[in-house]
């Protein structure tokens, strides 16, 4: 696992408001070279702006690649704007575009969920953000909660090494040469800024528990504070356990979890680990204000991480994912006031003893979930990971 490295500066930027301004601030500036990844590229008002925003880039000279996954291209990416990007200059690729249903494989699902970009290798862009307007959250309140960075210094030769194999890795798989090193060369970094911070990646050969790991250090050496914010938390039984300890030792650890429906299987399964939780004295709060998106967290005073990854099998034993861990005072606090802030104007917080009065029928729906999502791991080759081990260590309130 990567080191944590000084001389950064690491920028918060919270939903598109901020994030899609310092991107095309960053394409219009750039000289030489952009690279960006996005598991969702969206044909609507931001998608638009920033494939603009490339377009006028390789006007000037600037070569520009842009590697996207092939489900969320299949979902989002029109032909129609696919084909202007191309027609542009814009270098584009789909990771994994074989997505047809009625060819479905377990390793289908390990797909490119990074969010990443570096522009000259100068500065990076680590996060949760897709390319997709943030206001568009159909049978939701806009806009869409989400957090990403903004890294200058030593750090970005790493995301830009990393950024570089993944596309020789596509392009030797889909045309059988690469125009990049399958093993690049690291570049050298300049010092900008005195903050420390590490790039982790998740993949499913060298770095397949990076992620899982660094949250698990911190969590694990916490001594006052923990709070969580992921969209979608279904934790394998080494991070539950790590949780109810921290709590159980005085750690005050907070969660804030999505509270609207948007995948009704994955909503009522992540529901069964409420109860082993609350009876540890971890502290649920639910998010209504809006859709949250967030994938991020800070642990006492100088730990804080940005990213792609959630807290599930998904994103920990599946797919291509990409954090930032930042140690730095100034930055956790920052963070920190974010989320204090989402969980004082919009959250609820969940009492134990009112999810022990819950009715029985949703007791069930929620049961039958979680068995179902337990069976699919298992028929995807994901159930021999203790990932759903250990439920009767934890209580016996039943979810």
């Amino acid at each position: 696992m990567n080191r944590f490295t000084p001389g950064n500066r690491v920028t918060l930027l919270r939903d598109g408001a901020e994030y899609f301004p310092a991107l095309v601030q960053a394409f219009e500036a750039a000289e030489h070279e952009v690279w960006l990844e996005s598991y969702i590229f969206a044909d609507d008002a931001t998608g638009r702006l920033v494939a603009a925003a490339l377009a006028r880039a390789t006007q000037r000279g600037v070569r520009v690649r842009v590697l996207v996954d092939g489900w969320g291209a299949k979902l989002y990416l029109s032909t129609a704007l696919e084909r202007d990007m191309l027609d542009a200059g814009i270098q584009l690729m789909k990771y994994r575009p074989e997505v047809a249903p009625w060819q479905f494989r377990s390793h289908r699902l390990r797909r490119l969920h990074r969010k990443l970009c570096h522009v000259d290798g100068k500065i990076a862009f680590v996060g949760g953000i897709n390319i997709i307007d943030d206001m568009n959250t159909p049978h939701h309140k806009p806009p869409r909660t989400d957090f990403a960075v903004s890294v200058e210094g030593l750090l970005v030769p790493e995301v830009e090494q990393t950024m570089q194999r993944v596309w020789a890795l596509v392009q030797l798989v889909q045309a059988g040469v690469s125009d990049v090193p399958l093993f690049p060369e690291r570049q050298r970094g300049k010092r900008v800024g005195n903050q420390t911070a590490k790039f982790v990646t998740r993949d499913n050969l060298r770095h397949r528990r990076d992620i899982e790991s660094a949250y698990l250090a911190a969590i694990r050496t916490a001594k006052r504070e923990i709070i969580i914010a992921n969209a979608y938390f279904f934790p394998g039984i080494r991070f539950r356990r790590a949780l109810a300890t921290a709590a159980q030792r005085g750690v005050k650890v907070t969660l804030l979890l999505q509270g609207k429906v948007e995948y009704v299987l994955l909503h009522f399964a992540a529901r069964a680990l409420y109860g082993q939780l609350l009876e540890a004295g971890v502290v649920i709060q639910e998010y209504h204000r809006s859709m949250l998106h967030a994938k991020v967290a800070v642990v006492d005073e100088h730990w804080a991480t940005v990213g792609s990854s959630n807290i599930d099998p998904y994103s920990l034993l599946m797919a291509r994912e990409a954090n930032v861990f930042v140690r730095d005072h100034v930055f956790n606090e920052e963070l920190k006031g974010q989320l204090n802030e989402m969980i004082l104007a919009g959250s609820r917080q969940i009492a134990p003893v009112d999810w022990r009065l819950r009715p029985r029928l949703y007791k069930a729906a929620i049961w039958i979930a979680y068995g179902i999502v337990r069976v699919a791991m298992g028929f995807l080759g994901y159930g021999g990971n203790e990932w759903f081990k250990g439920r009767s260590a934890f209580g016996r309130s039943g979810g």
